[in-house]
């Protein structure tokens, strides 16, 4: 069923980091949702796997010193959807990884595998963009931290270096504090799909809930890795809170994203959704924030 080379199984990040430098050619993998599913279907015949799915270091969230919420690389969308800091500071991203596939991929899929993709319909990627993520990646030199509008270079491509593995997700106490989102999948089905378009708005309003103080927006499937629509947000900071801001934040969208015509669905559909979703999700937030609309 499974055609491959050779298993090799990690116990740790270190043993991990030394067999990517002695098998440069392996893929690495997780919880295996798409792996296997690839090589089932014989995309990856004759492979090499190096399994991490035994490093229980790399799985769970908590905060660190410096306020940061640390979500290891291990950690399944199930668990983020359920975990109380998540809930408590960004719950968008749990909402958004709980419309990944069915309760069974989401028991097993993990959000660094869901990053490390690269694609852009996968549906942690908005929400992370919207919330300036940092990856964390462990090689044979050390840490570095790479933001990741950064990390993603191209459609399936990502910065990860020989040896390297990711370990984590940060997402900095300043682009979470005081913060509230919505994220909004549209798909064909209204589960166990593929996103058409991904949307996540996030909002920080003023002490008196007036005043939008800053807005971001992040698209899956607008472009060929996600993207943030910079003018849109840009627009919308010191900005009263109202209903015809919601609307010129949309319209705004379409001067940075650069969706394609596929199967399933034409570019003019998915400007039109991703107008009409950065509106929905721009309100939703405002509304979140405590802002009267």
């Amino acid at each position: 069923m499974y055609d491959m080379k050779a298993l090799y199984e990690a116990g740790s990040v270190e043993e991990a980091v030394s067999l990517r430098l002695e098998h440069p050619e392996a893929q690495i993998i997780a919880g295996g949702s798409d792996v296997l599913v690839q090589m089932r279907e014989g995309k990856r015949a004759g492979a090499e796997l190096i399994s991490i799915y035994g490093i229980d270091t790399l799985r769970g969230v908590r905060m660190e010193e410096d306020g940061t919420l640390r979500i290891g690389s291990l950690t399944s969308f199930s668990h983020i959807t359920r975990d109380t800091l998540i809930q408590r500071y960004i719950n968008v991203l749990g909402q958004a990884v709980d419309q990944v596939g069915g309760p069974q991929i989401r028991n097993i899929g993990t959000i660094g595998g869901n990053t490390c993709n690269g694609v852009t319909s996968a549906d942690s990627a908005s929400t992370l963009f919207a919330w300036d993520a940092i990856i964390e990646l462990t090689g044979q030199a050390g840490t570095r931290r790479v933001p990741i509008q950064e990390f993603y270079i191209r459609a399936g491509k990502v910065d990860i270096r020989a040896g390297e593995i990711q370990t984590g997700i940060l997402i900095p106490q300043k682009s979470y504090e005081n913060t509230y989102g919505h994220y909004i999948k549209y798909a064909m089905r209204n589960a166990m799909d593929i996103a058409t378009l991904g949307t996540s708005v996030n909002v920080r309003l003023s002490a008196d809930k007036k005043t939008v103080e800053r807005a971001r927006v992040a698209f899956g499937v607008a472009g060929p890795i996600p993207l943030r629509a910079a003018t849109a947000e840009r627009l919308s900071a010191g900005q009263p809170v109202s209903e015809e801001l919601a609307e010129r934040f949309a319209q705004a969208v379409k001067e940075d994203i650069n969706p394609r015509d596929s199967w399933r669905a034409s570019r003019d559909f998915r400007l039109h959704i991703a107008v009409e979703s950065a509106k929905r999700a721009f309100l939703e937030s405002m509304k979140l924030a405590g802002g009267a609309l």
